[in-house]
């Protein structure tokens, strides 16, 4: 087996600490590259996608902090449009900082509880 990454060492303990807490609930999971931030919540007992939002479609240039907490309330408005209010927050092997951190403020603000 391949040796992991310190990013994808940290994932994987992230998801599994999350598995053994989830409780059945959907799972807000967020992703950052450079250019770009994305959340999605899903479903992991269907495997279903429930809701999703991102920087892409936006005419705000990068994925600054601005950007990540306009992501952070359109992920809270798609989850209510689609009955979900309790999640549990999947940050990958991203550290809970900058841009992650905003994001998850901001959708706890949009109604989003976690």
């Amino acid at each position: 087996m391949a040796k992991l990454s310190l990013f994808d060492r940290r994932r994987r303990r992230v998801r599994s600490a999350l598995k053994a807490r989830s409780g059945g609930r959907p799972r807000l999971s967020v992703h950052r590259t450079g250019r770009h931030i994305y959340a999605q919540i899903i479903d992991d007992a269907q495997g279903r996608t429930l809701a999703a939002a991102s920087t892409l479609g936006v005419s705000a240039s990068g994925a600054n902090i601005d950007a990540a907490v306009q992501v952070g309330k359109d992920i809270a408005e798609a989850a209510r449009q689609a009955g979900v209010t309790t999640v549990v927050f999947d940050r990958g092997g991203f550290l809970f900082h900058g841009r992650v951190k905003a994001l998850a403020d901001a959708a706890r603000e949009g109604g989003l509880e976690f």
